[in-house]
């Protein structure tokens, strides 16, 4: 019986190419329409050490002459133990730290985490603007939207990792928050010098900063 070929292919291997570039620019168009391609959040990717993992890292862009940024992520404890983790340095700053944000006699206070921040098993601890989030502290050049900040986290059980944190704008919620945006935490872009905060001072033994 005789067999039938596509006319594209009987003029061998050149005809071939021809045909799998045709079907490769129409994959393409076809996720560019319906949406396969990854979204930028996601190509920033996640990350996994030992029982913890690491997900949808950011940054916020800062203003000239900002001397402080400050990165967000999610990190879940998929173990059994819990495990504490700690900012060892970035490529963007002098030195690196992770602050929490507490609520003292109905005061608002941030400070240096001490010992590393806690990551209970089964849990998930997120550093976001307005609540805990890392410091980026003298910052070496500002940090411009569409840029990358890479940071050295050190967790007492997991190891220690690089991960990559993809810079959105000044202000910019985070990437899977909905419209209407959130409190401008010292974290943000607002910061004007490492030991000082705009609408932030410290409290009297010079340990915390209490908002104004």
């Amino acid at each position: 019986m005789a067999q039938l070929v596509p006319k594209t292919l009987q003029n061998g291997p050149t005809d071939a190419l021809a045909m799998t570039a045709l079907l490769a620019g129409a994959a393409a168009l076809s996720a560019a329409l319906y949406g396969d391609l990854p979204s930028p959040a996601a190509a920033a990717g996640d990350y996994d050490v030992g029982s913890i993992h690491i997900s949808q890292p950011w940054s916020r862009a800062t203003p000239k002459g900002a001397a402080s940024g400050a990165g967000y992520m999610t990190l879940t404890n998929k173990g059994t133990a819990p495990d504490r983790v700690s900012c060892v340095s970035d490529d963007a700053s002098a030195q690196c730290q992770i602050h929490t944000m507490t609520m003292e006699n109905g005061v608002m206070k941030m400070r240096p985490v001490e010992g590393g921040l806690e990551i209970k098993p089964g849990e998930s601890v997120t550093l976001k603007p307005g609540g805990n989030h890392m410091m980026f502290l003298s910052l070496k050049h500002s940090l411009e939207q569409g840029g990358m900040v890479k940071a050295t986290l050190k967790f007492d059980h997991a190891g220690t990792i690089d991960v990559e944190y993809p810079v959105l704008a000044i202000g910019a919620p985070a990437p899977d928050a909905s419209a209407g945006g959130s409190m401008q935490a010292p974290g943000g872009a607002a910061h004007a010098r490492p030991r000082r905060h705009a609408g932030w001072r410290h409290d009297a033994d010079g340990q915390a900063l209490i908002r104004d």
